[in-house]
């Protein structure tokens, strides 16, 4: 019987990182530095159009990559690592420009310096939560927020706003998803 084992010697790194089946990223001072095959499907771009690239490519808007690396550093400053649901932006392809939820995660191989160099995942979430209602870019950080289950006041704090700004934003998103109620929106944000 073949001996079916392998060693830490027997695995081809590069390989695995290339074939994952979730999209990773290596960045240095929030530019990307390698990535592998997924995030080139999940995006719609040949990795040399992302290689050197920063994430703002990645985002809807300059708004939103800005407010989120000014959101997210503390975080890393503080447990090295971070994890949201954020609507991104396919960049070419048949679906250029479309946008799309997605989870990202990160780590910051230097907490002190947290967007020095990071190892960065990125799953598709539009199979299950597809982005249907036109939101802003404000409106979809509260959404986020919302489906993570922060009160107002915790989002306020999140986002360097009042809780009664974010409540003016709940109400929009209510609207646009014609929610009648704070739970019926989450289940509707959570659907898309």
């Amino acid at each position: 019987m073949p001996n079916t084992s392998t060693t830490a010697n027997d695995i081809d790194y590069r390989l695995a990182f290339d074939l994952a089946p979730i999209g990773m990223v290596l960045s240095r001072n929030r530019t990307m530095v390698d990535c592998n095959q997924r995030v080139c499907e999940m995006f719609g771009v040949p990795r040399e159009q992302l290689i050197g690239q920063t994430f703002q490519l990645l985002y809807p808007s300059a708004d939103e990559y800005e407010r989120t690396g000014q959101r997210i550093t503390p975080i890393l400053n503080a447990k090295g690592v971070y994890a949201d649901d954020r609507v991104m932006k396919r960049v070419d392809g048949r679906f250029k420009g479309e946008t799309f939820w997605c989870h990202v995660t990160g780590r910051a191989l230097n907490r002190d310096a947290p967007h020095e160099a990071g190892i960065w995942t990125f799953e598709d979430l539009s199979a299950r939560k597809p982005v249907k209602a036109e939101l802003t870019a404000r409106e979809r950080e509260v959404a986020a927020h919302l489906m993570d289950g922060l009160t107002s006041k915790e989002i306020g704090k999140a986002l360097g706003i009042s809780h009664r700004t974010v409540e003016i934003y709940r109400v929009k998103l209510m609207r646009k998803y014609q929610a009648s109620g704070a739970a019926d929106l989450i289940q509707k944000l959570m659907r898309g």
